[in-house]
């Protein structure tokens, strides 16, 4: 399996060109294993899984990824948080779209990236910060993932142990996984 330290390297190249090309018509490692994975006939969560764990790789040692997906009645469900327990993904299961809520809610609803870096400095985050703070995480972030057509199909959150934005690399390798997890989701 590609590693992220991989992808970077692909895809450094690829990010410093001057061409109006998008991130999702870039190539990565990480796409390339996603449809390698369809090939085989690996279930969708376990192709969602090395998604997340290659965007905690990314992010840096205490950074935990949640993956959520909108189910048929658009509401956010786990797709994938293999660092997450499972009370605290019961505690977020079927949230609803929402710009006023959290990150990811508000990813979902916006199809805009959403910055948390410190959730007591955030009133999206007003009912919810309990949550993330008694795990030990201090912000987040959320891109969303989008169709082809750009229609939402979930988000790809990651959360951090310290006061943090992610960094234009980290923004850079999400989008990515975003992508491919896109690609999955389309399947």
């Amino acid at each position: 399996m590609s590693t992220l330290v991989d992808m970077k390297n692909a895809n450094q190249t690829k990010s410093s060109r001057s061409d109006k090309t998008t991130d999702r018509n870039l190539e990565s490692p990480a796409s390339e294993q996603v449809k390698r994975m369809l090939q085989d006939g690996e279930a969708r969560q376990e192709i969602l899984t090395y998604l997340a764990k290659a965007g905690e790789q990314l992010a840096g040692p205490g950074a935990s990824v949640s993956i959520l997906v909108l189910d048929d009645q658009g509401l956010l469900r786990n797709g994938a948080s293999p660092n997450l327990p499972a009370d605290y993904l019961q505690a977020i299961d079927r949230l609803k779209p929402n710009a006023k809520v959290g990150t990811c809610a508000a990813a979902a609803a916006t199809g805009s990236v959403v910055v948390t870096p410190d959730f007591l400095a955030d009133e999206k985050w007003a009912e919810l910060k309990h949550l993330p703070h008694s795990l030990g995480y201090v912000g987040a972030w959320s891109m969303p993932i989008k169709s082809n057509c750009g229609r939402v199909l979930g988000t790809f959150g990651t959360y951090f142990r310290d006061r943090r934005s992610p960094t234009p690399a980290e923004r850079h390798g999400v989008a990515l996984l975003a992508a491919a997890a896109a690609m999955a989701l389309e399947t």
